[in-house]
């Protein structure tokens, strides 16, 4: 006589159950997620595409200005017109002397200074050795032996009256020293406005800080 155990039995009922179960849930999903029944294709393998090759690159260089150095005069000087600087009809500007040269360079007294239209013709201009003849210029300093070596400048200013902007006062001639040739430039801001007053104040030279 063959005894069969319930409880295996049972646990054997069940497992069947359960695995009839999951595969019925599995199939029912299947069924929701594509019911055409259409085959899901295999994801293709990944291509075999060649790297994109990379140009050699070249490291940026500093690019340098080409500005055209200034020339040295003979002389062994150059002179340089600054800005003109006003207040209550009061003209002044300063000239700037550098020994651009290899030799110490030597000053004493006052700039020869001529005053010259757009044509380069020169205006009937009264310069004076010093400010005191500009109304509220004030004195100028008293000229001194100025010795200037390689890469030094000195400075002399310039003082007039305005009363007329229209004017054609774009050059200066300069000469440093006597004897030494003139040097002939255009003033930075414009004409300058003294051709009514006829008056021009210098200072001596005077080394620069």
């Amino acid at each position: 006589m063959t005894v069969i155990r319930i409880g295996h039995v049972l646990a054997l009922a069940a497992a069947a159950v359960l695995s009839t179960g999951c595969s019925s849930l599995r199939e029912e999903l299947d069924r929701e997620r594509n019911p055409a029944r259409t085959a899901t294709p295999e994801p293709a393998p990944p291509e075999d595409r060649p790297l994109p090759t990379l140009a050699p690159t070249t490291p940026p260089t500093a690019s340098t200005p080409s500005t055209p150095a200034a020339t040295c005069p003979e002389s062994g000087v150059r002179i340089t017109p600054g800005l003109v600087q006003g207040a209550m009809g009061l003209r002044a500007m300063t000239v700037t002397l550098t020994n651009c040269g290899t030799r110490p360079y030597e000053l004493n007294g006052y700039p020869a200074v001529r005053v010259l239209d757009e044509d380069r013709a020169p205006y009937d201009i009264e310069v004076l050795k010093g400010t005191d003849g500009i109304h509220m210029a004030g004195p100028a300093p008293d000229p001194a032996p100025v010795t200037l070596k390689p890469g030094e400048s000195a400075r002399s200013g310039l003082t007039w009256r305005m009363m007329s902007p229209d004017t054609s006062t774009t050059y200066l001639e300069i000469t440093a020293a006597p004897g030494e040739r003139p040097q002939t430039m255009e003033t930075l801001d414009g004409p300058l406005d003294l051709t009514d007053t006829g008056r021009l104040g210098t200072s001596p030279w005077q080394k620069s800080d």
